[in-house]
């Protein structure tokens, strides 16, 4: 098991100096569901939520959000992100959305904690337009599909 690297030597929450790290393209995909009833899918599918367009609404939300991890997640570098892409997809087999975010950084560090939030964002997002129709409804295998770049390369959730 590798060391923490958020613990310094006395035990103590630190943020990471990673000034003496290679500047390298990176990117991490993240993705999760918010799984629903079939007459929730519809009503978004349909864009008749109260609240208005479910799925674009969503997507800025995941997006804004990415942008801001290191305000959020306090032991996180601000990041000058060139790339967050927030997909949004209704899958009626689920029921449900999935959502998928990719970000993308040349930097000094990775950008796997802005993706899980720009899906972890959404979701919430979409939790918060229907939940007067479905308080029911879950957010389910929010995780990391896959990271690129930096000194530990490539990492794929499927081995």
């Amino acid at each position: 098991m590798s060391k923490l690297t958020h613990i310094d030597e006395s035990g103590a929450a630190s943020m990471v100096d990673v000034s003496t790290k290679d500047v390298t393209h990176r990117t991490a995909v993240a993705e999760g569901a918010v799984v629903m009833r079939p007459e929730t899918v519809e009503l978004i599918r349909s864009g008749n939520a109260k609240k208005g367009d479910v799925l674009g609404v969503a997507r800025v939300a995941g997006i804004m959000a990415a942008k801001r991890t290191h305000e959020l997640i306090p032991l996180c570098h601000p990041l000058l992100l060139t790339k967050v892409a927030v997909d949004l997809a209704i899958d009626d087999a689920l029921p449900g959305v999935r959502i998928t975010a990719t970000a993308r950084v040349a930097g000094q560090t990775g950008v796997e904690m802005e993706a899980l939030t720009a899906v972890s964002v959404a979701c919430l997002t979409i939790y918060d337009m229907v939940k007067a129709a479905d308080r029911g409804m879950r957010i389910e295998g929010v995780r990391l599909l896959a990271k690129e770049g930096g000194k530990s390369g490539a990492w794929t959730a499927d081995g």
